[in-house]
Protein backbone atom coordinates (compact mmCIF):
# COMPACT_ATOMS: atom_id res chain seq x y z
CA UNK A 1 0.00 0.00 0.00
CA UNK A 2 1.48 3.54 -1.11
CA UNK A 3 -0.84 6.11 -2.69
CA UNK A 4 -1.56 8.41 -3.50
CA UNK A 5 -5.16 7.60 -3.84
CA UNK A 6 -8.39 8.47 -4.49
CA UNK A 7 -10.08 8.83 -1.21
CA UNK A 8 -13.93 9.37 -0.48
CA UNK A 9 -15.21 10.13 2.51
CA UNK A 10 -18.65 10.34 3.63
CA UNK A 11 -19.71 12.48 6.93
CA UNK A 12 -18.33 16.09 7.27
CA UNK A 13 -18.72 16.67 11.27
CA UNK A 14 -15.34 16.39 12.97
CA UNK A 15 -14.18 12.64 12.57
CA UNK A 16 -14.87 13.46 8.81
CA UNK A 17 -13.04 17.01 8.44
CA UNK A 18 -10.05 15.48 10.53
CA UNK A 19 -9.83 12.45 8.17
CA UNK A 20 -10.51 14.49 4.91
CA UNK A 21 -7.41 17.49 6.40
CA UNK A 22 -4.99 14.93 7.32
CA UNK A 23 -5.11 12.82 3.68
CA UNK A 24 -5.20 15.54 1.54
CA UNK A 25 -2.28 17.38 3.07
CA UNK A 26 -0.54 13.87 2.95
CA UNK A 27 -1.36 13.92 -1.06
CA UNK A 28 -4.14 12.07 -1.16
CA UNK A 29 -6.94 13.61 -3.68
CA UNK A 30 -10.22 13.88 -1.44
CA UNK A 31 -13.78 14.01 -1.78
CA UNK A 32 -16.19 14.70 1.03
CA UNK A 33 -19.78 14.13 0.80
CA UNK A 34 -22.50 15.21 3.91
CA UNK A 35 -26.05 14.63 3.50
CA UNK A 36 -26.97 17.86 4.92
CA UNK A 37 -27.38 20.94 3.24
CA UNK A 38 -25.76 23.75 5.49
CA UNK A 39 -22.54 22.08 7.38
CA UNK A 40 -22.96 20.50 10.57
CA UNK A 41 -26.78 20.67 10.88
CA UNK A 42 -26.91 16.51 10.93
CA UNK A 43 -23.33 16.12 12.97
CA UNK A 44 -23.52 15.38 16.67
CA UNK A 45 -19.84 17.43 16.63
CA UNK A 46 -21.34 20.84 17.69
CA UNK A 47 -23.13 19.23 21.02
CA UNK A 48 -19.85 18.65 22.24
CA UNK A 49 -18.03 19.56 25.39
CA UNK A 50 -14.70 19.66 23.41
CA UNK A 51 -12.33 19.33 26.63
CA UNK A 52 -9.02 17.61 25.40
CA UNK A 53 -8.48 16.15 28.17
CA UNK A 54 -7.05 12.30 28.01
CA UNK A 55 -5.83 12.48 31.69
CA UNK A 56 -8.80 12.90 32.99
CA UNK A 57 -10.68 10.50 30.99
CA UNK A 58 -8.60 7.85 32.34
CA UNK A 59 -11.18 8.06 35.43
CA UNK A 60 -13.50 6.16 33.49
CA UNK A 61 -12.12 4.94 30.12
CA UNK A 62 -9.57 2.57 29.09
CA UNK A 63 -5.87 2.56 28.81
CA UNK A 64 -6.47 3.13 24.95
CA UNK A 65 -7.97 6.25 25.65
CA UNK A 66 -5.06 7.93 27.05
CA UNK A 67 -2.60 6.61 24.79
CA UNK A 68 -4.18 8.26 21.57
CA UNK A 69 -6.10 10.76 23.23
CA UNK A 70 -2.11 12.11 24.15
CA UNK A 71 -1.34 11.98 20.28
CA UNK A 72 -4.77 13.64 19.44
CA UNK A 73 -4.02 16.37 22.22
CA UNK A 74 -0.50 17.08 20.12
CA UNK A 75 -2.11 16.82 16.57
CA UNK A 76 -4.51 19.72 17.90
CA UNK A 77 -2.08 21.93 19.57
CA UNK A 78 -0.01 21.69 15.94
CA UNK A 79 -3.33 22.12 13.99
CA UNK A 80 -5.38 24.75 15.71
CA UNK A 81 -4.05 28.32 16.63
CA UNK A 82 -7.06 28.93 18.89
CA UNK A 83 -6.69 25.62 21.40
CA UNK A 84 -6.31 27.14 24.56
CA UNK A 85 -3.95 25.10 26.55
CA UNK A 86 -4.88 26.10 30.22
CA UNK A 87 -5.02 22.76 31.63
CA UNK A 88 -7.94 21.05 33.46
CA UNK A 89 -9.21 21.20 37.21
CA UNK A 90 -10.83 18.99 39.23
CA UNK A 91 -13.04 19.84 42.05
CA UNK A 92 -15.68 17.95 44.77
CA UNK A 93 -17.30 19.71 47.36
CA UNK A 94 -15.78 18.92 51.25
CA UNK A 95 -18.77 16.44 51.82
CA UNK A 96 -17.77 14.60 48.59
CA UNK A 97 -13.74 14.67 49.19
CA UNK A 98 -13.36 10.81 48.90
CA UNK A 99 -14.57 11.40 44.80
CA UNK A 100 -11.73 13.89 44.19
CA UNK A 101 -9.09 11.04 46.14
CA UNK A 102 -10.38 8.36 44.01
CA UNK A 103 -10.25 10.58 40.75
CA UNK A 104 -6.15 10.68 42.15
CA UNK A 105 -5.72 7.49 42.69
CA UNK A 106 -7.32 6.38 39.20
CA UNK A 107 -5.62 9.18 37.08
CA UNK A 108 -2.20 10.20 36.35
CA UNK A 109 -0.13 13.33 35.72
CA UNK A 110 -2.31 15.71 38.24
CA UNK A 111 -1.55 17.83 40.81
CA UNK A 112 -3.14 18.16 44.01
CA UNK A 113 -3.57 21.91 44.73
CA UNK A 114 -4.01 23.69 48.28
CA UNK A 115 -6.13 26.64 48.60
CA UNK A 116 -3.46 29.24 47.82
CA UNK A 117 -2.44 27.10 44.52
CA UNK A 118 -6.07 26.99 43.56
CA UNK A 119 -6.92 30.57 44.41
CA UNK A 120 -4.04 31.33 41.88
CA UNK A 121 -5.57 29.94 39.31
CA UNK A 122 -9.24 30.31 39.35
CA UNK A 123 -9.67 32.62 42.41
CA UNK A 124 -13.52 32.53 42.28
CA UNK A 125 -13.84 28.62 43.72
CA UNK A 126 -12.08 30.31 47.09
CA UNK A 127 -13.00 30.20 49.94
CA UNK A 128 -15.79 27.17 48.55
CA UNK A 129 -13.15 25.08 47.22
CA UNK A 130 -9.72 24.19 49.37
CA UNK A 131 -8.41 22.06 46.95
CA UNK A 132 -8.13 20.46 43.69
CA UNK A 133 -6.38 18.37 41.04
CA UNK A 134 -5.11 20.42 37.80
CA UNK A 135 -3.87 18.54 34.69
CA UNK A 136 -1.71 20.91 33.28
CA UNK A 137 -1.22 19.69 30.05
CA UNK A 138 -4.86 19.51 28.77
CA UNK A 139 -6.28 21.89 26.60
CA UNK A 140 -10.32 22.94 25.33
CA UNK A 141 -11.30 24.24 22.45
CA UNK A 142 -15.30 25.59 21.04
CA UNK A 143 -16.51 22.96 19.02
CA UNK A 144 -18.01 25.53 16.76
CA UNK A 145 -15.73 27.47 16.01
CA UNK A 146 -12.83 24.77 15.52
CA UNK A 147 -15.27 22.86 12.85
CA UNK A 148 -15.62 25.99 10.79
CA UNK A 149 -11.37 26.12 10.98
CA UNK A 150 -11.01 22.26 10.17
CA UNK A 151 -13.73 22.95 6.81
CA UNK A 152 -11.71 26.38 5.79
CA UNK A 153 -8.68 23.85 6.11
CA UNK A 154 -10.03 20.76 4.70
CA UNK A 155 -10.72 23.29 1.35
CA UNK A 156 -7.64 25.01 1.42
CA UNK A 157 -5.56 21.52 1.16
CA UNK A 158 -7.36 21.32 -2.13
CA UNK A 159 -9.89 18.38 -0.88
CA UNK A 160 -13.92 19.04 -2.45
CA UNK A 161 -16.44 19.22 -0.26
CA UNK A 162 -20.50 18.99 -1.40
CA UNK A 163 -22.84 19.16 1.08
CA UNK A 164 -26.76 18.04 0.15
CA UNK A 165 -26.12 14.52 -1.06
CA UNK A 166 -25.34 11.01 0.15
CA UNK A 167 -23.92 9.94 -3.39
CA UNK A 168 -20.44 8.18 -2.89
CA UNK A 169 -18.95 9.08 -5.94
CA UNK A 170 -17.67 6.72 -8.04
CA UNK A 171 -13.76 5.59 -9.01
CA UNK A 172 -12.54 5.80 -5.57
CA UNK A 173 -9.87 4.06 -4.72
CA UNK A 174 -11.06 4.13 -0.72
CA UNK A 175 -14.10 4.85 0.84
CA UNK A 176 -13.67 6.25 4.51
CA UNK A 177 -17.02 5.95 6.62
CA UNK A 178 -17.38 8.57 9.28
CA UNK A 179 -21.19 9.36 9.89
CA UNK A 180 -21.47 8.18 12.79
CA UNK A 181 -25.21 6.98 13.43
CA UNK A 182 -25.71 7.35 10.22
CA UNK A 183 -23.86 4.44 9.57
CA UNK A 184 -26.09 2.01 12.26
CA UNK A 185 -27.58 0.06 9.26
CA UNK A 186 -24.09 -1.28 8.38
CA UNK A 187 -22.51 -1.85 11.63
CA UNK A 188 -25.67 -3.09 13.96
CA UNK A 189 -23.95 -3.40 17.29
CA UNK A 190 -23.58 0.69 16.63
CA UNK A 191 -25.63 2.54 19.32
CA UNK A 192 -26.72 6.37 20.61
CA UNK A 193 -25.74 7.83 23.76
CA UNK A 194 -27.44 11.36 24.32
CA UNK A 195 -25.34 13.69 25.88
CA UNK A 196 -27.20 17.46 26.95
CA UNK A 197 -25.88 20.56 27.44
CA UNK A 198 -26.39 24.22 28.38
CA UNK A 199 -24.55 27.36 27.01
CA UNK A 200 -24.92 30.58 29.54
CA UNK A 201 -23.10 34.03 29.56
CA UNK A 202 -22.36 36.14 32.37
CA UNK A 203 -19.87 39.30 32.91
CA UNK A 204 -19.48 38.22 36.63
CA UNK A 205 -18.16 34.96 36.08
CA UNK A 206 -14.72 34.72 34.91
CA UNK A 207 -12.98 30.67 34.76
CA UNK A 208 -10.05 30.49 32.57
CA UNK A 209 -9.96 26.85 32.36
CA UNK A 210 -12.11 23.45 32.08
CA UNK A 211 -13.66 22.56 35.26
CA UNK A 212 -14.71 19.10 36.07
CA UNK A 213 -17.44 19.11 39.35
CA UNK A 214 -17.22 15.41 40.87
CA UNK A 215 -20.64 14.88 42.85
CA UNK A 216 -22.76 11.85 43.16
CA UNK A 217 -25.30 12.79 41.52
CA UNK A 218 -25.28 15.47 39.69
CA UNK A 219 -21.13 15.48 38.26
CA UNK A 220 -20.80 18.75 35.33
CA UNK A 221 -18.55 19.76 33.11
CA UNK A 222 -17.40 23.58 32.55
CA UNK A 223 -16.07 24.54 29.45
CA UNK A 224 -15.06 28.29 28.92
CA UNK A 225 -15.66 29.43 25.51
CA UNK A 226 -14.59 33.12 25.75
CA UNK A 227 -16.00 36.46 25.24
CA UNK A 228 -19.68 37.13 23.26
CA UNK A 229 -19.83 40.34 21.33
CA UNK A 230 -21.49 42.23 24.65
CA UNK A 231 -17.69 41.56 26.48
CA UNK A 232 -19.91 38.90 29.02
CA UNK A 233 -18.06 35.43 29.15
CA UNK A 234 -19.99 32.51 28.12
CA UNK A 235 -19.56 28.88 29.48
CA UNK A 236 -20.76 25.41 28.45
CA UNK A 237 -22.34 23.50 31.05
CA UNK A 238 -22.76 19.60 30.49
CA UNK A 239 -23.42 17.22 29.83
CA UNK A 240 -25.41 13.86 30.19
CA UNK A 241 -24.44 10.47 29.19
CA UNK A 242 -27.96 8.93 28.44
CA UNK A 243 -28.94 5.21 26.64
CA UNK A 244 -31.19 7.22 23.97
CA UNK A 245 -30.88 7.88 20.53
CA UNK A 246 -33.39 10.82 19.72
CA UNK A 247 -31.28 14.29 20.36
CA UNK A 248 -34.57 16.34 20.87
CA UNK A 249 -35.14 18.92 23.31
CA UNK A 250 -33.18 19.19 26.92
CA UNK A 251 -35.45 17.46 29.39
CA UNK A 252 -36.58 19.40 32.94
CA UNK A 253 -34.52 17.07 35.02
CA UNK A 254 -31.46 17.19 33.19
CA UNK A 255 -31.84 21.23 32.95
CA UNK A 256 -32.16 21.69 36.59
CA UNK A 257 -29.45 19.01 37.74
CA UNK A 258 -27.24 20.71 35.40
CA UNK A 259 -28.23 24.47 36.80
CA UNK A 260 -28.14 22.86 40.14
CA UNK A 261 -24.53 21.71 39.79
CA UNK A 262 -23.08 25.03 38.23
CA UNK A 263 -24.79 26.91 41.12
CA UNK A 264 -22.90 24.55 43.29
CA UNK A 265 -19.97 25.77 41.71
CA UNK A 266 -20.19 29.38 41.77
CA UNK A 267 -23.68 31.28 42.89
CA UNK A 268 -22.70 33.56 40.67
CA UNK A 269 -24.38 31.51 38.33
CA UNK A 270 -27.50 31.87 39.34
CA UNK A 271 -27.20 35.35 37.42
CA UNK A 272 -26.39 34.19 34.21
CA UNK A 273 -28.20 34.17 31.24
CA UNK A 274 -29.09 31.00 29.12
CA UNK A 275 -28.00 31.05 25.87
CA UNK A 276 -29.45 27.60 24.72
CA UNK A 277 -30.21 24.54 25.50
CA UNK A 278 -29.44 20.97 23.48
CA UNK A 279 -28.70 17.36 22.66
CA UNK A 280 -26.73 15.76 20.91
CA UNK A 281 -26.24 11.64 19.92
CA UNK A 282 -23.02 9.98 20.49
CA UNK A 283 -21.51 7.11 18.39
CA UNK A 284 -20.40 3.89 20.53
CA UNK A 285 -20.10 0.67 20.27
CA UNK A 286 -20.88 -1.93 23.46
CA UNK A 287 -17.70 -1.40 24.99
CA UNK A 288 -17.64 2.42 24.08
CA UNK A 289 -14.23 1.68 22.41
CA UNK A 290 -13.68 3.75 19.04
CA UNK A 291 -12.96 1.09 15.90
CA UNK A 292 -11.50 1.34 12.48
CA UNK A 293 -12.96 -1.52 10.49
CA UNK A 294 -11.66 -1.63 6.76
CA UNK A 295 -13.21 -4.15 4.32
CA UNK A 296 -12.15 -4.60 0.70
CA UNK A 297 -11.54 -0.66 0.34
CA UNK A 298 -14.05 0.32 2.33
CA UNK A 299 -12.83 1.91 5.68
CA UNK A 300 -15.28 2.62 8.89
CA UNK A 301 -13.98 4.96 11.32
CA UNK A 302 -16.97 4.97 13.96
CA UNK A 303 -17.77 4.32 17.62
CA UNK A 304 -15.67 7.55 19.40
CA UNK A 305 -18.41 8.12 21.81
CA UNK A 306 -18.08 11.13 24.16
CA UNK A 307 -14.29 12.01 22.62
CA UNK A 308 -14.64 12.80 19.28
CA UNK A 309 -12.76 16.10 19.16
CA UNK A 310 -10.28 13.91 21.43
CA UNK A 311 -9.66 10.79 18.84
CA UNK A 312 -10.66 12.45 15.38
CA UNK A 313 -6.93 13.52 14.84
CA UNK A 314 -5.16 10.40 16.13
CA UNK A 315 -8.44 8.35 14.05
CA UNK A 316 -6.98 10.25 11.10
CA UNK A 317 -3.52 9.46 11.44
CA UNK A 318 -3.92 6.15 11.71
CA UNK A 319 -6.29 5.43 8.92
CA UNK A 320 -3.29 7.62 6.80
CA UNK A 321 -0.65 5.38 8.18
CA UNK A 322 -2.46 2.65 7.09
CA UNK A 323 -2.91 3.45 3.50
CA UNK A 324 0.46 4.26 3.33
CA UNK A 325 2.03 1.04 4.56
CA UNK A 326 -0.39 -1.31 5.47
CA UNK A 327 0.34 -0.81 9.30
CA UNK A 328 -2.75 -1.25 11.76
CA UNK A 329 -3.31 -0.46 15.49
CA UNK A 330 -3.80 -3.54 17.36
CA UNK A 331 -6.96 -2.46 19.73
CA UNK A 332 -8.39 -0.20 16.90
CA UNK A 333 -8.13 -1.89 13.51
CA UNK A 334 -10.93 -4.71 13.18
CA UNK A 335 -10.28 -6.37 9.95
CA UNK A 336 -13.00 -9.08 10.19
CA UNK A 337 -15.66 -7.80 9.20
CA UNK A 338 -18.24 -10.06 10.95
CA UNK A 339 -16.90 -8.59 14.65
CA UNK A 340 -18.30 -4.88 13.44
Amino acid sequence: MTGPYKIAIRGAGVTGLWQALTLARRGHSIIVVEQSAEPFTDACSPWAGAMLAPRCEEESAEPVIRELGMRGLQLWQATYPDLTSAGSLVLAPARDRTLLDRFERMTEGGNRLDAAQLEELEPDLVPRFDTALFYSDEAHLNPGAALDFLLDEVRSAGAVVQFDTSETPEGADFIVDCRGLGAQDMLPTLRGVRGERIVVRSPDIAFERSIRLLHPRFPLYLVPWGEDETGANRFMLGATSIEREDGGPVTLRSALELLSAAYVLDPAFGEAEILSLGAGVRPAFPDNRPRIITSSGYIFVNGLYRHGFLLAPVMAEMVAHYLETGVTHPEVFIADFGQR
